[in-house]
């Protein structure tokens, strides 16, 4: 205890933010060691996307302290590898803090010699991602913490290609952060430029000119009805100003989300996956009788697709977006995560165009192509699109966005629907249903308990069919997770890399006869995924 107390004391005499001393100040003179211990039992992990955590004084949350050290040891980092005195552009969203840990880091970071550009105001995740490669610049910071809760935030660091980290850059990084001394005492600078708004006019003129919006007719893009929210982030102002620019109407927008709000209050979790998180969308689409409706999260790197009251899985829109280029011509590598449906590989087969299955995470999809067939469109289950990777080098919800309503706009052009382009799928490939099994532990170890099981007596049949084991963990780059896959069924199993969860992710193949056994499919792939469920949870003891 004395120990704790002594460390709380020093940390909090290291602190540059009053507010934030204060607060450990308090906590010290009220004794409270059990808070403490919450604080200071270990710093956040910078794992591949940064930091991320609760707003609160200490090494284990977001807080100025934290923040400035942060961007003093990838000042470091960045110096050791060449980069001294080169350009980096941070952003922020509209969470409590983000602008002062914008304004922190600029100051840290300019006083370590870089020429630092700060974006003039809450902004996506993407434009901060198109403007590391559009300005030149060496690195990117964006404070934002996604679709975490409201008292959560983020630091995620972008590198000069402007993709997400990918190891060992993430240790040698956390491991300069870790090397810096007291933040109070890093050198500052207020020789930082705060940029106008050229960025993002560039940003929505590139992504407008990488999908063409004019090869589908301007009477068809402006009758479009598009129910949309921002889920109180900051996507809206230029989400409106990227369909503007494509030639739509005025978007249909949930009022109540559609300013920046960090409080997050119509939402119980500021996610479109969660359950409930879209019902003022779908009751607006009803309203209006939208032809499709649109739900990006607070950051905009992510949207989900909403068709009648039907929300649409991440692998469906991934599979409809891909269809959508593949008949363009768009020709190139077409990614997708091990996690997420195996559909995509079929249409790429049919159209003698390469795929490639990468590890779960943006930082890898955005990595897959070759020099003669750079990636022309990746995208995982949990509703991120690269549909512009040339754009921004990380997945986009607006530009996802917009390519949804363009597809959207062919086909109700010619009387049909997202859910009938699907059904067309299923009838050409078979249909393809995934589903997902979680557990949410409280104990850790339970998680790899679960694992060392699997690995060590695999199930050998599943849905009656026999299936083959492969440990992932033996793959280049190596993954912790265990692929089951027969005859029409998959499963991928696998801790999650940011919530204390063991995941389960399910697809069954079902065979489709003609067109009017799609209903029936559909039916069989739902029992068929509820059976498979209930067997790996037997299987993983959960």
């Amino acid at each position: 205890m004395t120990d704790l107390l002594t460390t709380a004391r020093e940390w909090a005499a290291a602190d540059p933010h009053a507010g934030d001393r204060a607060e450990i100040e308090a906590l010290v003179e009220a004794g409270d060691t059990a808070e403490l211990a919450r604080r200071f039992t270990g710093p956040l992990t910078f794992g591949t996307a940064g930091l991320r955590g609760p707003l609160r004084a200490g090494p284990a949350g977001m807080n100025a302290a934290v923040v400035s050290r942060a961007a003093a040891g990838l000042g470091s980092w960045l110096a050791a590898h060449g980069h001294a005195g080169g350009g980096v552009v941070i952003g922020y969203d509209a969470r409590h803090r983000s602008d002062e840990f914008a304004h922190a880091s600029a100051a840290v970071l300019a006083g370590a010699g870089f020429a630092v550009q700060v974006l003039p105001r809450p902004l996506p995740t993407p434009a901060l991602s198109f403007a590391v490669r559009h300005l030149g610049c060496v690195a990117g910071v964006m404070v934002t913490a996604s679709h975490n809760p409201p008292q959560d935030n983020g630091y995620k660091v972008y590198l000069g290609d402007g993709a997400q980290l990918v190891p060992p850059a993430d240790r040698e990084i956390e491991a300069a952060i870790a090397a810096v001394g007291p933040a109070r005492e890093l050198p500052l600078s207020d020789e930082w430029l705060t940029l106008g708004d050229d960025v993002e006019t560039d940003y929505v003129a590139a992504v407008v000119d990488a999908l063409q919006p004019g090869r589908v007719a301007l009477a068809d893009r402006q009758r479009l009805r598009v129910a949309y929210t921002a889920m109180h982030g900051v996507g809206s102002a230029t989400t409106r100003r990227v369909f503007d620019a494509a030639g739509f109407g005025p978007l249909h927008s949930v009022a109540q989300q559609d300013r920046p709000d960090p409080a997050f209050p119509t939402v119980s979790f500021p996610n479109p996956e969660e359950p409930g998180a879209v019902d003022l969308l779908v009751d607006l689409a009803v309203q209006v009788d939208a032809d499709v409706a649109i739900a990006e999260d607070p950051d905009a790197d992510r949207c989900s697709v909403v068709v009648g009251d039907r929300q649409l899985t991440g692998d469906e829109v991934g599979a409809l977006l891909a269809d959508w280029l593949l008949r363009r011509g768009v020709r190139g590598t077409y990614a997708c995560s091990l996690v997420s449906g195996s559909l995509l590989h079929e249409l790429t087969r049919a159209h003698g165009v390469r795929s490639e299955e990468t590890p779960t995470g943006f930082k890898w999809i955005i990595r897959a192509g070759t020099a003669e067939a750079p990636l022309v469109f990746g995208y995982e289950e949990a509703l991120g699109y690269a549909v512009t990777p040339g754009v921004a080098h990380d997945k986009d919800g607006i530009s996802a966005a917009l390519a949804v309503a363009l597809l959207a706009a062919e086909l109700v052009a010619e009387g049909r629907t997202l859910g009938d382009r699907l059904d067309e799928l299923a009838l050409e490939h078979g249909l393809f249903a995934t589903g997902q099994l979680s557990a949410r532990v409280e104990d850790l170890s339970l998680i790899s308990d679960a694992m060392v099981r699997l690995r060590a007596r695999p199930p050998a049949r599943l849905l009656g069919r026999d299936v083959t084991a492969t440990d992932l963990a033996d793959a280049q780059p190596p993954v912790d997770a265990v692929r089951l896959a027969g005859d029409g069924v998959r499963v991928i199993v696998r801790p999650s890399g940011t919530e204390p969860k063991l995941k389960a992710y399910l697809e069954v193949v079902v065979p489709v006869p003609d067109a009017d056994g799609v209903p029936a499919a559909r039916e069989r792939g739902s029992d068929e995924l509820d059976r498979l469920r209930a067997e790996m949870s037997a299987a993983l003891g959960l």
